[in-house]
Protein backbone atom coordinates (compact mmCIF):
# COMPACT_ATOMS: atom_id res chain seq x y z
CA UNK A 1 0.00 0.00 0.00
CA UNK A 2 2.72 2.34 0.65
CA UNK A 3 3.78 2.40 -3.06
CA UNK A 4 0.73 3.97 -4.36
CA UNK A 5 0.76 6.41 -1.67
CA UNK A 6 4.31 7.47 -2.58
CA UNK A 7 3.54 8.82 -5.95
CA UNK A 8 -1.11 9.87 -5.06
CA UNK A 9 0.13 12.05 -2.25
CA UNK A 10 2.90 14.41 -4.07
CA UNK A 11 0.74 14.25 -6.76
CA UNK A 12 -3.00 15.33 -5.10
CA UNK A 13 -0.16 18.19 -3.38
CA UNK A 14 0.72 19.60 -6.99
CA UNK A 15 -2.66 19.47 -7.82
CA UNK A 16 -4.07 20.86 -5.15
CA UNK A 17 -1.02 23.93 -5.29
CA UNK A 18 -2.48 24.11 -9.01
CA UNK A 19 -6.00 24.37 -8.41
CA UNK A 20 -5.20 27.59 -5.36
CA UNK A 21 -2.93 29.03 -8.11
CA UNK A 22 -5.38 29.11 -10.83
CA UNK A 23 -8.11 30.31 -8.71
CA UNK A 24 -6.32 33.14 -7.41
CA UNK A 25 -5.44 34.10 -10.67
CA UNK A 26 -9.21 34.45 -11.87
CA UNK A 27 -10.49 36.27 -8.84
CA UNK A 28 -7.64 38.36 -9.39
CA UNK A 29 -6.58 38.07 -5.79
CA UNK A 30 -3.15 37.40 -3.79
CA UNK A 31 -2.10 33.89 -4.62
CA UNK A 32 -2.45 32.19 -0.86
CA UNK A 33 0.89 31.08 1.01
CA UNK A 34 -0.19 27.47 2.30
CA UNK A 35 0.92 26.04 -2.06
CA UNK A 36 4.37 27.30 -1.33
CA UNK A 37 4.85 26.53 2.48
CA UNK A 38 3.47 22.74 1.36
CA UNK A 39 5.87 22.52 -1.30
CA UNK A 40 8.69 21.60 0.30
CA UNK A 41 7.02 18.89 1.49
CA UNK A 42 5.38 17.73 -2.21
CA UNK A 43 9.49 18.02 -3.75
CA UNK A 44 10.46 15.43 -1.03
CA UNK A 45 7.78 13.00 -1.38
CA UNK A 46 8.56 13.52 -5.03
CA UNK A 47 12.31 12.81 -4.87
CA UNK A 48 12.12 9.38 -2.63
CA UNK A 49 9.29 8.12 -5.24
CA UNK A 50 12.06 8.71 -7.82
CA UNK A 51 14.36 6.07 -5.73
CA UNK A 52 11.82 3.67 -6.35
CA UNK A 53 12.13 0.48 -6.71
CA UNK A 54 13.83 0.03 -3.72
CA UNK A 55 16.76 -2.64 -4.97
CA UNK A 56 19.65 -3.05 -3.15
CA UNK A 57 22.62 -2.57 -5.56
CA UNK A 58 20.30 -1.84 -8.41
CA UNK A 59 19.28 1.86 -10.01
CA UNK A 60 16.30 1.77 -12.39
CA UNK A 61 15.92 4.38 -14.93
CA UNK A 62 13.95 5.21 -18.18
CA UNK A 63 11.74 8.15 -20.01
CA UNK A 64 9.34 8.08 -17.60
CA UNK A 65 11.84 8.68 -14.17
CA UNK A 66 13.48 11.46 -17.22
CA UNK A 67 9.95 13.30 -17.13
CA UNK A 68 10.00 13.26 -13.60
CA UNK A 69 12.95 14.18 -12.80
CA UNK A 70 13.20 16.98 -14.84
CA UNK A 71 9.73 18.84 -13.71
CA UNK A 72 11.09 17.95 -9.73
CA UNK A 73 14.51 19.96 -10.85
CA UNK A 74 11.59 22.55 -12.82
CA UNK A 75 9.18 22.74 -9.31
CA UNK A 76 12.30 22.81 -7.39
CA UNK A 77 14.20 25.73 -9.15
CA UNK A 78 10.57 27.77 -9.19
CA UNK A 79 10.10 27.24 -5.50
CA UNK A 80 13.66 28.41 -4.93
CA UNK A 81 12.97 31.61 -7.08
CA UNK A 82 9.87 32.39 -5.69
CA UNK A 83 10.52 34.71 -3.22
CA UNK A 84 12.36 36.89 -5.93
CA UNK A 85 10.76 36.53 -8.95
CA UNK A 86 7.09 36.35 -10.25
CA UNK A 87 7.22 32.92 -11.37
CA UNK A 88 3.27 31.73 -10.50
CA UNK A 89 2.92 31.78 -13.87
CA UNK A 90 4.95 29.26 -14.48
CA UNK A 91 4.40 27.26 -11.21
CA UNK A 92 1.22 26.69 -12.81
CA UNK A 93 2.24 25.70 -16.04
CA UNK A 94 4.15 23.03 -14.44
CA UNK A 95 2.58 22.03 -11.59
CA UNK A 96 -0.90 20.15 -13.73
CA UNK A 97 2.16 18.20 -15.82
CA UNK A 98 3.54 17.15 -12.47
CA UNK A 99 0.59 15.59 -11.63
CA UNK A 100 1.25 13.26 -14.27
CA UNK A 101 4.56 13.12 -14.55
CA UNK A 102 5.36 11.98 -10.40
CA UNK A 103 2.92 9.16 -11.47
CA UNK A 104 4.61 7.84 -14.69
CA UNK A 105 7.44 5.92 -13.14
CA UNK A 106 4.91 4.15 -11.16
CA UNK A 107 3.66 2.28 -14.57
CA UNK A 108 6.87 2.85 -15.96
CA UNK A 109 9.98 1.83 -13.42
CA UNK A 110 12.41 1.55 -16.29
CA UNK A 111 14.92 -1.40 -16.30
CA UNK A 112 17.89 -1.55 -14.09
CA UNK A 113 21.21 0.13 -15.39
CA UNK A 114 23.64 -2.24 -14.28
CA UNK A 115 26.95 -2.04 -14.45
CA UNK A 116 27.31 1.20 -16.45
CA UNK A 117 25.46 3.31 -13.54
CA UNK A 118 28.62 1.82 -10.99
CA UNK A 119 30.99 3.82 -12.93
CA UNK A 120 32.65 7.19 -12.13
CA UNK A 121 31.46 9.37 -14.57
CA UNK A 122 27.90 7.81 -14.85
CA UNK A 123 26.09 10.09 -11.93
CA UNK A 124 27.53 13.40 -13.16
CA UNK A 125 26.37 12.92 -16.13
CA UNK A 126 23.09 11.68 -15.27
CA UNK A 127 22.70 14.91 -12.64
CA UNK A 128 24.05 17.45 -15.66
CA UNK A 129 21.69 16.09 -17.99
CA UNK A 130 18.45 15.65 -15.45
CA UNK A 131 19.28 19.23 -14.49
CA UNK A 132 19.64 20.34 -17.87
CA UNK A 133 16.23 19.07 -18.85
CA UNK A 134 14.40 20.32 -15.81
CA UNK A 135 16.01 24.56 -16.46
CA UNK A 136 15.38 24.01 -20.12
CA UNK A 137 11.52 22.98 -19.98
CA UNK A 138 11.26 26.06 -17.77
CA UNK A 139 12.54 28.32 -20.28
CA UNK A 140 10.48 26.35 -22.65
CA UNK A 141 7.20 27.00 -21.03
CA UNK A 142 8.63 30.74 -20.23
CA UNK A 143 8.93 31.14 -24.13
CA UNK A 144 5.17 30.23 -24.29
CA UNK A 145 4.43 32.29 -21.85
CA UNK A 146 5.83 35.20 -24.12
CA UNK A 147 4.12 33.70 -27.05
CA UNK A 148 0.56 34.58 -24.69
CA UNK A 149 1.47 37.85 -23.59
CA UNK A 150 2.18 38.85 -27.18
CA UNK A 151 -0.92 37.55 -28.78
CA UNK A 152 -3.04 39.31 -26.07
CA UNK A 153 -1.10 42.32 -26.59
CA UNK A 154 -1.97 42.10 -30.03
CA UNK A 155 -6.12 41.63 -29.68
CA UNK A 156 -6.85 42.91 -26.52
CA UNK A 157 -10.44 42.66 -25.99
CA UNK A 158 -11.63 43.45 -22.26
CA UNK A 159 -15.40 42.97 -23.84
CA UNK A 160 -15.01 39.00 -24.23
CA UNK A 161 -11.91 38.29 -22.38
CA UNK A 162 -11.96 34.56 -20.86
CA UNK A 163 -10.53 33.13 -17.93
CA UNK A 164 -7.27 32.65 -20.74
CA UNK A 165 -6.95 36.24 -21.45
CA UNK A 166 -7.67 37.54 -17.78
CA UNK A 167 -5.02 34.94 -16.20
CA UNK A 168 -2.78 36.34 -19.17
CA UNK A 169 -3.07 39.88 -18.52
CA UNK A 170 -1.97 39.01 -14.61
CA UNK A 171 1.17 38.04 -16.34
CA UNK A 172 4.49 39.41 -15.97
CA UNK A 173 5.58 42.37 -18.73
CA UNK A 174 6.57 40.97 -21.71
CA UNK A 175 10.52 42.16 -21.25
CA UNK A 176 10.37 40.66 -17.99
CA UNK A 177 9.68 37.78 -19.35
CA UNK A 178 12.06 37.82 -21.82
CA UNK A 179 14.83 38.24 -18.83
CA UNK A 180 14.22 35.52 -17.20
CA UNK A 181 13.61 33.32 -20.30
CA UNK A 182 17.33 34.37 -21.30
CA UNK A 183 18.31 33.56 -17.67
CA UNK A 184 17.00 29.76 -18.12
CA UNK A 185 18.60 29.19 -21.35
CA UNK A 186 21.99 30.51 -20.06
CA UNK A 187 21.68 28.25 -17.42
CA UNK A 188 20.51 25.61 -19.19
CA UNK A 189 23.10 25.96 -21.84
CA UNK A 190 26.26 25.20 -19.80
CA UNK A 191 24.16 22.51 -18.25
CA UNK A 192 23.91 21.02 -21.49
CA UNK A 193 27.26 20.74 -22.65
CA UNK A 194 28.81 19.81 -19.60
CA UNK A 195 26.59 17.11 -20.17
CA UNK A 196 27.43 16.65 -23.56
CA UNK A 197 31.27 16.61 -22.06
CA UNK A 198 30.56 14.07 -19.37
CA UNK A 199 29.11 11.79 -21.85
CA UNK A 200 32.42 12.09 -24.21
CA UNK A 201 34.23 11.01 -21.04
CA UNK A 202 31.70 7.92 -20.39
CA UNK A 203 31.42 6.75 -23.67
CA UNK A 204 35.40 6.88 -24.10
CA UNK A 205 35.74 5.19 -20.48
CA UNK A 206 33.05 2.56 -21.57
CA UNK A 207 33.11 2.25 -25.43
CA UNK A 208 36.52 3.31 -26.39
CA UNK A 209 35.56 6.82 -28.28
CA UNK A 210 34.23 10.02 -27.13
CA UNK A 211 31.35 9.54 -29.82
CA UNK A 212 29.01 6.73 -30.68
CA UNK A 213 26.86 7.70 -33.97
CA UNK A 214 23.29 7.32 -32.81
CA UNK A 215 20.36 9.23 -32.59
CA UNK A 216 20.75 10.32 -29.11
CA UNK A 217 23.95 12.00 -30.05
CA UNK A 218 23.11 13.62 -32.57
CA UNK A 219 19.67 15.28 -31.34
CA UNK A 220 21.67 16.62 -28.30
CA UNK A 221 24.44 17.91 -30.68
CA UNK A 222 21.71 19.79 -32.76
CA UNK A 223 20.04 21.17 -29.72
CA UNK A 224 23.08 22.21 -27.95
CA UNK A 225 23.80 24.08 -31.35
CA UNK A 226 20.42 25.24 -30.88
CA UNK A 227 20.32 27.51 -28.20
CA UNK A 228 24.65 28.22 -28.98
CA UNK A 229 23.21 29.96 -31.74
CA UNK A 230 20.29 31.66 -29.89
CA UNK A 231 22.91 32.91 -27.19
CA UNK A 232 25.75 33.98 -29.76
CA UNK A 233 22.68 36.17 -31.96
CA UNK A 234 21.75 36.96 -28.39
CA UNK A 235 24.85 38.52 -27.24
CA UNK A 236 26.10 39.85 -31.36
CA UNK A 237 22.70 40.69 -32.93
CA UNK A 238 20.69 41.41 -30.01
CA UNK A 239 17.59 38.30 -30.99
CA UNK A 240 14.72 38.73 -29.16
CA UNK A 241 11.10 38.48 -28.97
CA UNK A 242 9.60 35.66 -31.34
CA UNK A 243 13.19 34.56 -32.95
CA UNK A 244 13.96 33.65 -29.46
CA UNK A 245 10.98 31.66 -28.79
CA UNK A 246 11.18 29.80 -31.39
CA UNK A 247 14.82 28.78 -30.79
CA UNK A 248 13.96 27.93 -27.32
CA UNK A 249 10.98 25.67 -28.50
CA UNK A 250 12.35 23.55 -31.25
CA UNK A 251 15.73 23.15 -29.34
CA UNK A 252 13.70 22.10 -26.56
CA UNK A 253 11.35 19.75 -28.61
CA UNK A 254 14.81 18.31 -30.58
CA UNK A 255 16.48 18.03 -26.81
CA UNK A 256 13.41 15.65 -25.55
CA UNK A 257 13.66 13.75 -28.64
CA UNK A 258 17.34 12.92 -28.11
CA UNK A 259 16.57 10.99 -24.88
CA UNK A 260 13.06 11.15 -23.51
CA UNK A 261 11.66 10.35 -26.67
CA UNK A 262 14.37 7.29 -27.51
CA UNK A 263 13.33 5.78 -24.49
CA UNK A 264 9.75 5.74 -25.12
CA UNK A 265 9.98 4.57 -28.21
CA UNK A 266 12.57 1.58 -27.07
CA UNK A 267 10.77 0.82 -23.95
CA UNK A 268 7.50 1.22 -24.73
CA UNK A 269 7.00 0.68 -28.54
CA UNK A 270 9.10 -2.27 -28.74
CA UNK A 271 9.27 -3.36 -25.20
CA UNK A 272 12.93 -3.42 -24.79
CA UNK A 273 14.81 -2.90 -21.50
CA UNK A 274 17.88 -0.30 -21.34
CA UNK A 275 20.31 -2.28 -21.79
CA UNK A 276 19.44 -3.39 -25.20
CA UNK A 277 18.64 0.30 -26.36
Amino acid sequence: MIVPILFLLPAFLYGAAALALWRSSQAGAAVPGWPTRLMPLALLLHAVSLAWPWETGSFHFGFAKAISAMLWIGLLLLWLQSRRLPVDALRLLVLPLAVIGVMLPWAFPGADLGQPAARPLFVPHLIAGTLAYGVLMLGALNALLMLGVQRDLQRRDTANSGPWSRWVGQLPPLLTLEKVLFQFIGTGFVLLLLTTLSGMLFSEAVFGRPFRLEHKTVFSLLSLGFFGVLLAGRAIRGWRGRIAMRFTLWGFVILLLAYIGSRFVVEVLLNRGLANG
